[in-house]
């Protein structure tokens, strides 16, 4: 896993060559190497002149990049990613990682340790995924509290020694270039432990784990005799561990409160190591299967260096969180709205924020609204289609809420104003945001709850 050359490239439109090159940095030992692995498909690193003018091109940033070019623009390569094959002096440069951001063009060559034809699969290329964990390391670094051009081009400055630190002959190290910034005097380097291929890099720094826990409530609200109505928890657990070592061990446990419906239909991250078999064969598709798993649940695991969802998970609560009431009647450009929301009563009504948000798809902007709200505010978005009912952070002692009104649309236009060609006539939804999620759908309209608890709650 080596770099063969990187480049840092300004974006400048207004100039002939529309492009400056920054910095660059060759690596002449894993040329070396590359030369040898790639055999007859090798195509050695061009001159920052024709790498630049091919990268441009490639990427559709020079002017006359508007005419149809078969060899880039045809169906045969739409390209879903950010690694490029670029024509230089007749001959293909690939893999090449780029990408634009803020105005500066981020790109590297990662070593490939096998020929060049047939072409690899990118997952086969290791180097591939570190040659991103540095791009985005050096562009972290560059603009973390940068504040003018001086700034920036004292932090340019600064690269060629960082990366004799963080990328030395190629290997990237460390990533994060403000660790080699800060420690100027490094000890001798131990043999490191063997690092996955999943995992380009290592994290230096203060040890901390950050765990989210999001839950949405899917009901079923008929409003209706002898058509029940119901709901289910759709659960999901993110991670984010900034730890030392390239194999750190974590474990991390979940507890039910009392009373708590048991976490069923578990699904892992694949970075899980072992688990509890009871915890696998808990499912909601046996309603007579009453010994499911009531936990602790542990969920030991080797992190990636990025955010991850741990888990996902369904479970059942005794009823929903709000029970609502959306009415919508069309009369000619008006639509008149009824919204009614209440809280029920085992939610403890203390909440960071509140806010419902009714958008109107397939429509024009909003040109009229008549309104009344028996609680909080609502916000106007006329271009968007939009109305944004702040409901803030409780309910009303009465736990119930609601707001009517009228609203007018002017011509439409799709360019503008949110289309759905499924959300039409009385699929018209609202959705309300909170964060816990309840979504429910009452009389073919859908109500999408999300609701976030005080921190203290």
């Amino acid at each position: 896993m080596a770099q063969r050359a990187l480049w840092l490239i300004s974006h400048e439109p207004g100039t002939p060559l529309r492009g400056t090159v920054r910095f660059s940095r060759r690596y002449p030992t894993v040329e070396k190497r590359a030369r040898v692995f790639n055999r007859a498909s090798y195509v050695p690193i061009p001159e920052d002149g024709p790498f630049l003018k091919a990268l441009l091109f490639e990427l559709r940033l020079l002017d006359d990049d508007k005419d149809f070019v078969e060899s880039r623009d045809s169906c045969s390569r739409i390209n879903k990613t950010s690694i490029y094959g670029l024509l230089v002096g007749g001959e293909e440069l690939w893999p090449v990682v780029a990408f634009l951001k803020n105005d500066m063009i981020y790109a590297c060559v990662p070593l490939v340790e096998q020929t060049l034809s047939p072409r690899p699969p990118l997952i086969s290329v290791s180097g591939v995924s570190q040659g991103f964990e540095l791009l985005y390391g050096i562009q972290d670094f560059l603009y973390s509290g940068q504040k003018n051009d001086n700034e920036l081009n004292t932090k340019l400055s600064q690269l060629p020694d960082l990366l004799l630190q963080a990328c030395p002959f190629g290997t990237v190290l460390d990533a994060n270039l403000q660790n080699s910034l800060d420690n100027t005097n490094f000890a001798s380097v131990t043999q490191p432990q063997k690092q996955p291929a999943w995992k380009p890099g290592t994290y230096k720094g203060k040890p901390q784990v950050s765990i989210s826990i999001t839950e949405k409530v899917k009901s079923m609200q008929y409003d209706k005799q002898g058509v029940a109505d119901t709901w289910q928890v759709v659960g999901t657990v993110t991670c984010k561990c900034d730890l030392e070592g390239s194999m750190p061990n974590v474990t991390i446990s979940l507890s039910l409160p009392t009373n708590g419906s048991p976490l069923q239909d578990i699904l892992v991250h694949p970075c899980v190591t072992s688990l509890d078999s009871a915890i696998l064969t808990s499912s909601s598709i046996d309603a007579m299967d009453d010994s499911a798993f009531s936990g602790p649940y542990k969920f030991p695991f080797t992190p990636p260096l990025e955010s991850f969802n741990l888990c996902y998970y369904t479970s059942q609560v005794p009823v929903p969180p709000i029970l609502g009431f959306y009415q919508m009647k069309e009369e000619e450009v008006q639509l008149r709205i009824t919204i009614n929301l209440k809280l029920h009563e085992s939610v403890k009504n203390n909440f960071e924020f509140c806010e419902a948000h009714i958008p109107f798809f397939n429509r024009g902007p909003i040109t009229h609204l008549e309104y009344k709200t028996s609680f909080g505010q609502l916000e106007v978005f006329r271009e968007k289609s939009l109305l944004i009912w702040i409901i803030g952070q409780k309910f009303p002692k009465s736990m119930e809420i609601s707001l009517s009104g009228t609203v007018t649309f002017g011509a439409k236009s799709h360019e503008k104003q949110p289309f759905d060609p499924i959300c039409v006539g009385e699929t018209a939804y609202l959705k309300k945001k909170v964060l816990h999620i309840a979504e429910v759908v009452v009389e073919n309209f859908t109500v999408e709850v999300k609701f976030k608890p005080n921190s203290e709650a």
